[in-house]
Formats: structure tokens, C-alpha cells, sequence
């Protein structure tokens, strides 16, 4: 990935989110009568600056790691007679608590038109047409077969297999019943299955959900031959070069890159033997692969990958939604995608998910440039899903974030009056210190994926 697309991306991205969100409080707080003393995107040392006829200083600062929106407040300096009217603590706490919550409302406004836009552009999807089921396996015993394709997951249809991904996701960690729909191949009848789910994935870090119930899903036939190769990976290290073709592993012959994609992931960590033609050559290149995730979701990683392939046109198919539907799609997407962000937070809490899932500054820096790089479409999708994970996390009632504030206010309104300023600075240093221990943590988990 290009280092160029990772650092515009990152760029991009926090800027237009930050943005959002700063405008939102400073828009509310326009209408509410509170003068707005600077809107800043960024923070450390001035880059650009300007003023409004109404006295606002705009700032792009130099460190685009967030933004805020600096009111006029008694708390903070003194405020002249004449402006008292103008101080956001003189403002009525109902008006205060729509200031507050602005920000977050402004960034599922965003992931909602994002949504919208994509839904219109419409996108070509493969078909989930299983392509293998695994012995023994939960979908093995739920009845599933090769060539059925996938209808709807818990009652919610998927189209292509990132919808089945992320119906599954949402049943990380959970026990109890996943409902399947299926088509049976080659005809229109339709069937229903029931997967039994007992801690699903409890606690694993990097879950592979569709793996992991026992389905491969149906892909063309495709050689084994390397047409790209992370710099890296244990492929590149050990020498491989594009253009070898694989032509067995441990002795084992291999006809098309699944089967290469199948062994490995069973051998993590483990050194193994390719023989390898090259050119008119044949040599054998030993490499000790990688092993990414753990327990029961621990896969190998060769560092290497194929052309990709040309699908039939049957197996694909063309979703895309008028303008009044895609707004249907949009806020579904939306609410569905902010009900996840919320399960997930909940599910760490209490274990059932792994907080290695936690992501950090450096993983949304490489997922910015990777999206950016694949294009418009899956850029736009990043920044939504990211927007909407900005909108959740502010609202979480932890003093600090919007949502503590919303908290405290809250309190105010049912109480007749404000928490004592001994009690809101309590709850502020136990703000801090939780957000940066999380900080820490996802910091700690982006090194562990490096």
C-alpha cells in the first residue's frame, strides 16, 4: 500500500470527520445565542487562521488528531457585563444539552448521507454461493451444503458475503440460535437451517466468522501463481519472486491457490516446503509462515497473494437503490451499523469479545490509505463506518466526552440545579484517566499487529 494514499487518507478522513463534528456544537450554538470565541481543527500551532464578521477565529492547526469548539464561559474567563447573555453557562440547560449533543448527531448525519450516496451508486456483489463446508463443522451439522446460496442470517437478507460477515459479526461471543436461509443449488427452493452457537468465538482476537463456522465460500478456480507479495511476509523473506508458480506444499500437490489458501491457514507458525517453478526452473523454497489471530481462530500467513480472478457473470450481481429507497438503506445502515459499534463496546466489557479487537491510530491509518487506495465507493464506506464509530464513542457517559457532559447536564436538569464543581472534577480525572488507558491499549494492539 502506498504511503502517499495512507497519509492523504488519514488526513482526509480526520479532517472531514473532526470538521463534522466541531460544526455541529459550533452550528447549535450559533442558533442558541452563544458566542463562539474559535472553532479549531487540529491542535498545537496555528497553520491557517481567519476571522468572521461575528468575532469567530477559525484555526487548521498543526496536529489533526481532533478538534474543538471554544465558547464563551464564566468557568473559563471573565465575560464582560455586556456579553453575560452570550455565555454558554447562562444558557438554559436544555440549550446546553443540544450544543453538547450536536457534535455527535453531526457525524451520523454524515455516515447517513455517505450511506445514502452509496446505496444510490449502487455496487457489484458476489453472489454468497457456498463453495465447500468443512466436516464436523457447525454448518456441517446445521445441514448446510456446497452450491446452496446464502438468502438471510437471522432474518436479516444478505446480498454478498459482506453482508453475511456482518450479520455474523453481530453474534460474536453470543450462545444460542443462528437462523440460516438458503437457496438449494440450481433450483428456487428455499430452506431453513439452524446453526447452534455456545460462547461463539468468545474472546478471540481477529475472528474469522465465516471460517469458523465451517463454510468456504465459492470462488473460481484459480493458479497457484504469486502475483504479489507483502514486503513483509514470511513469503518474501524466504525469497519467492512473482510469476512462481506453487506446484506442491510438504510434498502435496497443488492445482489452484484455494488449496495453497486451505493448507496454510492450518499451519501457523510452522515451516514448511514449496516446490516452485520458476521460469524453467524447479526449486524448492523453504518458509517458516506467520500465525495471525489465536485459539481457534489462529491461521497461517504466507504473505502472498494471486491475480484476481474473472468471475462468471452468473455468480454476480448489480445492487443499487433509487434515490427515496436509499435513504431507507441509508438510515438502516446506519442504526444498524451504530447498534453494532455499541454491542461491541458492551461485549469487550464483559469478555465475550477480545479487546485485541480494539483498533488504534496506526490500524485507521492503514485502513484510511487501503480504502483510499481501492476507491471512491469503499473510502466513502470507511468514513461513514468511522464517523459512526466517533458519534457512539462520544456519547458513552464518561466525563470528558460529550456524552459525560450530556451526564452531568442530565443530572442538573432533574436535579433543579448543577452537581457541585468538587464532584464534576472527580468525574473529569476519572474521564481522563479512562480514555487514556483505552488510548494505551489500542496503541499497545496496533503495535501487536505490526
Amino acid at each position: 500500500m502506498s504511503a502517499l494514499y495512507m497519509l492523504f487518507g488519514t488526513l482526509i478522513a480526520l479532517g472531514v470527520l473532526v470538521t463534522i463534528h466541531e460544526f455541529g456544537h459550533f452550528w447549535v450554538a450559533r442558533r442558541c445565542g452563544v458566542k463562539v470565541l474559535r472553532f479549531s481543527v487540529g491542535f498545537g500551532a496555528p497553520l491557517l487562521r481567519w476571522h468572521d464578521r461575528q468575532g469567530t477565529e477559525f484555526v487548521v492547526a498543526a496536529i489533526p488528531l481532533g478538534g474543538y469548539v471554544k465558547m464563551l464561559d464564566e468557568r473559563e474567563a471573565e465575560v464582560a457585563p455586556e456579553q453575560l447573555s452570550q455565555a454558554f453557562n447562562r444558557k438554559p440547560v436544555g440549550q446546553r444539552i443540544a450544543i453538547v449533543a450536536a457534535g455527535p448527531l453531526a457525524n451520523f448525519i454524515l455516515a447517513f448521507i455517505f450511506f445514502w450516496l452509496l446505496a444510490m451508486l449502487g455496487s457489484q456483489q458476489v453472489r454468497p454461493v457456498i463453495g465447500m463446508v468443512a466436516p464436523a463443522s457447525l454448518a456441517a451439522n446445521a445441514g448446510l451444503l456446497a452450491g446452496q446460496e446464502l438468502l438471510a442470517i437471522n432474518g436479516e437478507p444478505v446480498s454478498g458475503w459482506a453482508a453475511v460477515n456482518l450479520q455474523l459479526v453481530r453474534r460474536l461471543g453470543e450462545s444460542g440460535t443462528l437462523e440460516v436461509s438458503v437457496q438449494e443449488a440450481g433450483s428456487t427452493v428455499q430452506s431453513q437451517h439452524q446453526l447452534q452457537l455456545h460462547d461463539w468465538l468468545k474472546g478471540v482476537a481477529e475472528p474469522d466468522p465465516i471460517n469458523a463456522l465451517g463454510i468456504e465460500p465459492w470462488r473460481p478456480e484459480i493458479a497457484p501463481v504469486l502475483a504479489e507479495l507483502d514486503p513483509e511476509g514470511p513469503a518474501y523473506a524466504a525469497g519467492f519472486k512473482i510469476g512462481d508458480l506453487l506446484l506442491t506444499l510438504n510434498g502435496e500437490p497443488l492445482s489452484q491457490w484455494q488449496q495453497v489458501v486451505e493448507r496454510v491457514r492450518g499451519l501457523a507458525g510452522e515451516k514448511v516446503v514449496f516446490s516452485v517453478q520458476r521460469a524453467d526452473q524447479l526449486i524448492d523454497v523453504s518458509v517458516t509462515l506467520a500465525a495471525r489471530g489465536d485459539s481457534e481462530a489462529r491461521s497461517g500467513y504466507l504473505g502472498a497473494g494471486v491475480q484476481a480472478p474473472q468471475w462468471p457473470e452468473e455468480m454476480l450481481r448489480q445492487v443499487s437503490f433509487n434515490p427515496a429507497d436509499a435513504v431507507v438503506e441509508g438510515l438502516r445502515r446506519t442504526w444498524m451499523m451504530s447498534v453494532l459499534t455499541l454491542d461491541s463496546m458492551k461485549k469487550m466489557l464483559i469478555g465475550q469479545l477480545s479487546v485485541k479487537n480494539l483498533s488504534g491510530p496506526i490500524t485507521i491509518a492503514k485502513v484510511a490509505g487501503a480504502s483510499a487506495q481501492s476507491g471512491l465507493g469503499d473510502f466513502l464506506n470507511f468514513l461513514a463506518y468511522l464517523s459512526i464509530s466517533l458519534g457512539v464513542l462520544n456519547l458513552l457517559p464518561i466525563p470528558v466526552l460529550d456524552g459525560g457532559h450530556l451526564l452531568f447536564y442530565l443530572v442538573e436538569w432533574v436535579r433543579g440545579r448543577p452537581l457541585p464543581e468538587r464532584v464534576q472534577a472527580w468525574g473529569m480525572q476519572i474521564g481522563i484517566s479512562m480514555i487514556v488507558g483505552v488510548m494505551l491499549l489500542a496503541l499497545v494492539n496496533d503495535l501487536g499487529r505490526l
